[in-house]
């Protein structure tokens, strides 16, 4: 029997795949999160780790968005039915708290990318997205590449090895809390990172945004308090977790 588990399994995409999959992504997830939770109601003493996403807060959260704000207003459109069973999960996890007397923190973690990434065009997270395409773009001496939205919306990044060792960190920590933020506390704007991965890429072309398609969440930073006073916080900056998640890319995917 394990002492602690780590949930960390979920069916996720960008803004693409969430509103294009709408059905799997509720059915999928809350599939997933019903199995793990009632698998252990007769173990309270299992500890775990219930990751979620920063999606699960409202559109308009106030910024940096605390876990206070959960459940305080609608949902951004384009994901809600998966910030709908991330919400379920952790609703799931303080409900087997109270009754059975599980010890569960349930962790929100904003927009991870890395190594072992999913580089799909079309089902991708907006940064592996993004760097396959550039990639392509580089290697086929395109002319442009064309983004969708306007690049304003700002973003919060966090590379998945800071994640890692938050886990393993939090796992020899007593939990108190039943939500708990995690991020980098550095936000960008999309424009910004598109031409740092224009940068990293070698793309010579330009980067033009399409207004017609959705932006998403027009910001979505994350307020760190809660982690940060556990005495943890992110080490990786935004370039360098982007040139390492590179050269991963280009030794294995390319």
């Amino acid at each position: 029997m394990p002492d602690v588990i780590v949930n960390a399994a979920a069916k996720v995409g960008g803004i693409m795949a969430n509103n294009t999959y709408r059905t799997e992504f509720i059915l999928d997830n809350l599939k997933i999160n019903i199995n793990i939770l009632e698998s252990i109601i007769k173990y309270p003493e299992i500890r775990l780790i219930n990751l979620g996403s920063s999606c699960i807060y409202p559109l308009d959260a106030k910024n940096p968005i605390s876990e206070d704000s959960l459940m305080s207003g609608k949902l951004e459109p384009t994901n809600s039915p998966y910030a709908m069973a991330k919400i379920a999960a952790i609703e799931m996890g303080n409900a087997l708290k109270v009754q059975y007397g599980h010890e569960i923190i349930n962790l929100m973690p904003t927009n991870l990318y890395g190594p072992n990434d999913n580089f799909d065009l079309n089902n991708s997270h907006v940064i592996p997205g993004l760097m396959r395409r550039f990639h392509n773009a580089t290697t086929n001496n395109d002319s442009h590449i064309e983004i969708w939205g306007t690049g304003k919306p700002l973003r919060e990044f966090l590379y998945v090895d800071d994640l890692a060792n938050a886990i393993e960190f939090l796992i020899n920590k007593n939990w108190s809390e039943e939500l708990v933020n995690i991020g980098s506390g550095d936000e960008v704007s999309i424009k910004n990172l598109a031409e740092l991965m224009k940068d990293i890429t070698d793309f010579k072309g330009d980067i033009k945004f399409d207004p017609s398609k959705p932006d998403g969440n027009p910001r979505k930073l994350l307020n760190l308090e809660k982690m940060n006073s556990l005495g943890w916080q992110s080490s990786t900056t935004l370039e360098n977790g982007l040139n390492k998640t590179y050269d991963w890319f280009i030794k294995n995917i390319a």
